[in-house]
């Protein structure tokens, strides 16, 4: 399941919990027009005041309008302030634990787009006894039927030591992931964690390593993984990207899409609920990383805390499988540049090749076969002289252009490369895949390139032909009927 539309539709009313420092947001926004005669600061004339959900309740209402089922699971005090929050959760079951605190209240004024103070409302410091109690009861009820846990930590004392651990195994014996979005300094408080998703300022707190380029961000991510002792690290950094390092794999960079900032706040919140959502909808981790960056992207282009959309993540989505069409077409040097990072990422490159001239429904079945032999499947397709010199002056019936953007929309195919030989065993030496594949018209003694293939520790898969489709066929049915 790659992360696209695919993905997002089967995110659709998959059950996460939140557990965390839930608060809520107030906006104040007006205009500055004049310097107060009682002190040499700015007067705000309000127009404008809202209120929405923020830190916790906000990764829990962006898991709702991303089509998810949400559950909040926090700590509010008997005030209005509770109320509101309740409020501004449309869409979200709320399991409100009572506090003998206040509710944590976030103030901002604005004026011309820009901030101008914040005021913080809250007591930070760890809940009591019966508190803990309180929210580990509740979300134990919570997790059933649930599919992901997101701890989300603000700081403000829910997530204290005996919460973390109990909610991490409450979520562990019911087989449900568990993402943490950390603040602590220490990452070995959240131990048994799957994801810890720390930013670039936060993993250099706890490891005291700068996420600087690509390679140091990598290195960042090991000592954190080791921290943690989660099964993966996904380091949010700003502006470059994400970059997701499992246990046993190689560090996935993924990179931002340039987009229009104007206004940082909840981002972090809308990135781990996507994530968590893919996840729970049983995308891998690389792919939930993927489509956690576009939904971060979308959030930063709000003005204040805000939740993405499901609507505005399948438009991006959309937009990107258009393009991805045009880059799975390539040519033999970038192929070859692209299937190197494949490698380096652990994942098993996949080779098949052919004519594929008027694509029919045994093509497809061959390469849905040939897709779940690897990981990345590369297709490689002859050139039309190369066509005309093996099937006669009359084929191809399509161009090689026509052939290859026909191939890229097919799911199972990952990268579409041309070859000029009348047999792909230049190419195929090139690659080296790990899996070679051909219809089960081949013997193992006529695929072209097994030998090399073998003696490089790879395989040759052998797919059975559906009966009754053949191009040649097909050709000769549309001739003889004109």
């Amino acid at each position: 399941m790659t992360a696209g539309p695919d993905l997002l539709a089967a995110m659709a009313g998959q059950r996460v919990v939140v557990l965390g420092d839930a608060m809520l947001d107030r906006y104040v926004a007006g205009e500055v027009r004049r310097i107060s005669p009682e002190a040499p600061i700015p007067v705000l004339r309000a127009r404008e005041r809202r209120e929405v959900a923020g830190g916790a309740a906000n990764a829990a209402l962006n898991v709702a309008s991303l089509g998810g089922q949400a559950v909040l699971v926090a700590a509010v005090g008997r005030d209005e302030a509770a109320a509101g929050l309740r409020a501004a959760l449309a869409g979200v079951e709320t399991v409100f634990v009572e506090a003998a605190r206040p509710t944590t209240v976030k103030t901002r004024f604005v004026a011309g787009g820009q901030q101008m103070l914040r005021l913080d409302e809250e007591e930070a410091g760890p809940v009591d006894a019966a508190t803990e109690a309180g929210l580990l009861a509740a979300t134990a009820a919570a997790l059933a039927g649930a599919r992901a846990l997101i701890l989300s930590d603000y700081a403000k004392g829910v997530l204290t030591d005996r919460v973390l651990a109990g909610a991490i195994a409450a979520a562990r014996a019911a087989g449900v992931p568990v993402i943490v979005d950390p603040k602590r300094q220490d990452f070995s408080a959240y131990a048994g964690a799957t994801v810890v998703a720390p930013n670039a300022l936060e993993v250099a707190r706890a490891t005291g390593l700068a996420a600087g380029d690509d390679a140091a961000a990598a290195e960042a991510c090991r000592a954190a993984l080791l921290q943690a002792r989660a099964e993966a690290i996904l380091l949010k950094r700003s502006e470059k990207g994400l970059t997701l390092l499992a246990r046993e794999g190689q560090a996935l960079h993924v990179p931002t899409r340039a987009r229009e900032v104007a206004d940082v706040s909840g981002a972090g919140d809308t990135l781990v609920a996507a994530f968590a959502l893919a996840l729970a909808a049983g995308a891998d981790m690389a792919d939930a990383a993927r489509l956690a960056n576009e939904a971060a992207g979308l959030a930063v282009a709000h003005h204040g805390t805000a939740a993405v959309t499901r609507g505005e993540l399948a438009q991006v989505l959309r937009r990107d499988e258009a393009l991805a069409l045009e880059d799975k077409i390539a040519d033999e040097t970038t192929a070859l540049a692209r299937i190197a990072a494949w490698r380096a990422a652990g994942l098993a490159v996949g080779f098949t090749n052919g004519c594929f001239d008027l694509i029919h429904p045994g093509h497809v079945h061959l390469l849905a076969r040939a897709r779940a032999a690897c990981d990345r499947l590369v297709v490689a397709l002859n050139t039309d002289a190369s066509v005309k010199r093996l099937k006669g002056p009359d084929r191809p019936v399509q161009s090689e252009t026509a052939r290859a953007t026909v191939m890229a929309s097919i799911a199972s195919a990952d990268l579409v490369v041309l070859f000029e030989e009348d047999t792909p065993e230049r190419l195929i030496r090139a690659v080296a895949p790990d899996v070679l594949i051909k219809g089960s018209d081949y013997t193992l003694a006529t695929v072209v390139g097994a030998d090399f293939v073998q003696a490089h520790g790879g395989r040759v898969v052998l797919i059975p032909l559906e009966a009754g489709h053949s191009t040649t066929a097909t050709i000769s049915r549309i001739h003889a009927s004109t």
